[in-house]
């Protein structure tokens, strides 16, 4: 079967190949990997001892960052090694000051999974939450290496628990400890004999939870937002934009919307605009402009989001209203927000219990958008204690980079890093 498999990842690189002269994306992915080995070689000599993260991609950046920051102060010795399978990832953090060196992985070959290790030669790995390639697993595990899975999480359609599995099951397997979000993944690992398992938590509220005590000020939408209530739509797609558009056209000038979309596509920035019955003003146009004059603000930059939440009175986050995924709810939460998200959340338990304890509403129409909306606009006494929900929900959640630390500090008195 690992041979199949390694067959079959070399077939994939020929279509990944090709599919960059279609695709901005695919060129970044298979461009970004010619220059690893030589990226490695300038960062990483024989002597450095060094801790590897892998992320597939942003989302579990974020997951895995508190447990990077912590784990770069308490082994100062160690250079910090991050990988990335996706350009989305990559190419936003490739100089994230966390890390000594950043790099796309190579595609799961032996050869390659042999060839990075000697590179990086590393004394500790964590995976981040997703992402499980055989043929780094198996070389880690034939050499000893620790290695662990943090803010796991599973479900039970996915392939571990499935009758033709077995090879993926062996590749979980090589993990020497998985810390999981929750209970039923717990469960759903012991039903495959995997019982070295933690229940953390996500990390994700470590990360959110700090950022309240940072500085979130921009001035630029302290002037948009003035006395208004603002509704602020982050990580937005052209399906959530669709549901929001009736209500942004309706509501009444003294409520403020800030816009920030999920990809900066020039073009359907322009398309969505001109739908806009209210004026509207984008941030790389913001110069020299009374942004005070304008009712929807369209952030057309990355690397804001999070600071522009500490500003909302109510939140949209999307993903959820397609089938993209939903995006990260919980930067919202930790300012006490009310939240609003898309019908398709299936997979994000955090947005499920948020939902169960009243701290998040989802919309599946236009006109439920606009219903809850509207009802947390003109009911201040509901909006606050919806948003308090969400801020309480973020502060009883924190600990999961803590669990993790002190497994690894273990490993460390044990002489395993």
């Amino acid at each position: 079967m690992r041979i199949l498999y390694s067959f079959l990842t070399r077939i994939s690189y020929l279509f990944l190949w090709i599919a960059q002269f279609f695709s901005k994306k695919m060129k970044l992915f298979v461009s970004g990997r010619t220059q690893v080995f030589e990226k490695l070689s300038q960062h990483i000599t024989s002597e450095d001892k060094t801790i590897w993260f892998h992320c597939a991609s942003l989302g579990e950046f974020e997951q895995g960052l508190p447990i990077m920051e912590t784990v770069k102060k308490e082994f100062p010795d160690h250079k910090i090694v991050v990988s990335f399978f996706s350009p989305s990832g990559y190419e936003v953090k490739k100089n994230a000051t966390v890390a000594d060196v950043v790099v796309y992985l190579p595609l799961d070959t032996v050869s390659n999974a042999k060839k990075f290790i000697n590179a990086i030669h590393p004394s500790l790995v964590l995976f981040v939450k997703y992402e499980f390639w055989p043929n780094y697993l198996s070389e880690l595990k034939k050499r000893n290496i620790p290695t662990l899975l943090i803010s796991g999480l599973f479900r039970e359609g996915q392939v571990f628990f499935k009758g033709h599995g077995s090879f993926m099951r062996k590749a979980l397997k090589s993990f020497d400890h998985i810390f999981v979000q929750d209970k039923t993944s717990e469960e759903l690992l012991k039903h495959i004999n995997i019982t070295n398992v933690t229940v953390s938590g996500d990390t994700r509220f470590d990360r959110v939870s700090h950022q309240i005590e940072q500085d979130n000020s921009l001035d630029f939408i302290s002037t948009f937002k003035g006395n208004s209530l603002c509704i602020v739509c982050g990580s937005t797609w052209p399906e959530d934009e669709a549901v929001l558009l009736n209500y942004l056209n309706e509501a009444s000038e003294n409520v403020r919307f800030i816009v920030a979309p999920h990809n900066i596509d020039n073009s359907k920035i322009e398309q969505f605009r001109k739908k806009l019955k209210h004026a509207s003003v984008l941030y790389s146009e913001k110069e020299g402009k009374n942004l005070a004059d304008y009712s929807v603000f369209i952030i057309d930059t990355i690397g804001l989001l999070t600071k522009i939440y500490s500003y909302a009175d109510i939140a949209y986050v999307g993903g959820a209203m397609g089938k993209t995924g939903l995006h990260n709810i919980l930067e919202p939460a930790t300012f006490g927000v009310p939240i609003v998200i898309g019908s398709h959340f299936e997979n994000f338990p955090e947005a499920k219990r948020l939902q169960q304890l009243a701290g998040l509403y989802a919309v599946d129409s236009a006109a439920e958008c606009s219903e809850i909306l509207n009802k947390l606009v003109t009911n201040s006494s509901f909006r606050e204690k919806t948003g308090m929900i969400a801020g309480h929900f973020v502060n009883s959640n924190t600990g999961a980079t803590n669990i993790t630390l002190e497994y690894i500090n273990k490993l460390n008195r044990n002489g395993l890093i």
